[in-house]
């Protein structure tokens, strides 16, 4: 690291005012803070706190939080693909075709996230916001895997200019990025993200995965299955007609999206979320007593449909409940910023979800639309609970005067 801050130093001088590289002094910012701690610090007189954990350190851990859901997805896109062909190989092979098969939507996520902010960065004159750095991640995770890339680079682009940069930048986004994405998607091309196909990669990675290979793959998701099931019995399958329960759901060698559908790998994250104390367990808990509670309502009281008798417990085990509840939800930006509110906020999350997902066939995953739609309400449920802090207060004070 030594060398690394001793090359960073030499060539700093170009990127300064006044230097060969001066307009470039925004990329260079960005790349040193990356690797690096500020040495700035605010001034040593006043009201100051001086922390080392700088926004880019907090995006740091989201990512390695993420690591377990993405390297989890990576094998069961190859478990999922020689599945599909009815290929018996071994865990190597099938992890390196999901390795290659994901890798270009990560590295599309970044370029095009990353270049229009540093564009914008050049343009301005400011800092490279880090905001990003999650997002780009975030992005790949929660699309199919079939989705062609240059939708990915599309989706990226409007959601970084329209849901991030007219809001002003990193801090400044009323919405979730990466699910401004998603939605994007959801709504521009309904056929690759509505569940109504079995998200499987067909064909071969940079030539792995033998001569038997498929064009296509009929059937439909979990979620998709319920939701246009014509009984009122709740009854999944997998692509090859095998029933899926609970534990199926929890481990996750189901077809979804690429992050989405291991339970186990989640909590691996949700555990380094909340023992860094970058996630708000109070938003995690909420969201799933939500979309727990909704559920029993539903299989108690609900319509006569299959998604109604569909058990609680798996609603929280089977499509983008648990990831969203983990990483969406939990997006210090756009969620409820009020202790008081994280319950609230967390809480309509699992009960909206939920209710779409039961109630709405044409939106069966429900996560997507129930945390963007509280994110626009996550400011009102601060303001009444401060309002009713400060209500709470004056009323004390004015007992305590009488």
């Amino acid at each position: 690291m030594n060398a690394l801050r001793n090359f960073m130093d030499k060539i700093k001088p170009y990127f300064e005012k006044g230097g060969k590289l001066e307009k470039l002094h925004s990329v260079y910012d960005g790349f040193e803070t990356f690797l690096f701690v500020p040495t700035t610090t605010a001034p040593k007189y006043g009201s100051h706190i001086h922390d080392p954990v700088d926004t880019k350190r907090t995006m740091s851990t989201v990512i390695v939080a993420l690591v377990p859901a993405l390297l989890f997805g990576m094998y069961n896109v190859g478990y999922q693909h020689y599945l599909a062909i009815g290929q018996d190989v071994n865990f190597w092979t099938e992890f390196l075709f999901g390795f290659l098969a994901v890798l270009p939507y990560i590295v599309v996520s970044y370029a095009v996230g990353l270049g229009i902010e540093f564009i914008g960065a050049q343009i301005k004159g400011e800092e490279i916001q880090e905001g990003f750095l999650v997002t780009g991640f975030l992005i790949p995770l929660i699309i199919p895997i079939n989705t062609p890339l240059w939708m990915v680079a599309v989706a990226t682009a409007f959601a970084v200019i329209f849901a991030k940069e007219v809001f002003g930048g990193t801090g400044m986004n009323i919405f979730n990025v990466a699910l401004v994405a998603r939605a994007f998607l959801f709504f521009g091309y309904p056929t690759h993200m509505s569940g109504d196909s079995v998200w499987i990669r067909t064909g071969t990675a940079l030539g792995f995965g033998g001569g038997n290979v498929v064009d296509a793959f009929s059937g439909a998701t979990p979620l998709g299955q319920i939701a246009t099931a014509s009984t009122s019995v709740p009854h999944i399958t997998d692509t090859f007609g095998h029933s899926l329960g609970f534990w199926d759901g929890f481990v996750g060698l189901i077809p979804g999206s690429v992050g989405e559908t291991s339970i186990i790998a989640i909590m691996l994250g949700a555990f380094i979320l909340l023992i860094t104390e970058v996630a708000s367990w109070k938003t995690m808990l909420s969201v799933f007593f939500g979309g727990a509670l909704m559920g029993i309502v539903f299989n108690l009281f609900g319509p006569d449909t299959a998604a109604a008798h569909f058990p609680w417990y798996n609603h929280l085990v089977f499509g983008g409940f648990a990831f969203g509840a983990v990483f969406m939800a939990t997006d210090p930006v756009t969620s409820a910023r009020t202790e008081k509110g994280k319950w609230i906020y967390g809480l309509l999350i699992g009960c909206l979800a939920i209710i779409i997902r039961v109630l709405n066939p044409g939106y069966a995953e429900g996560m997507m639309l129930a945390i963007l739609l509280m994110n626009i309400f996550a400011p009102l449920i601060d303001f009444y609970v401060v309002d009713a802090n400060v209500k709470k207060r004056i009323s004390r004070a004015q007992k305590s005067i009488q």
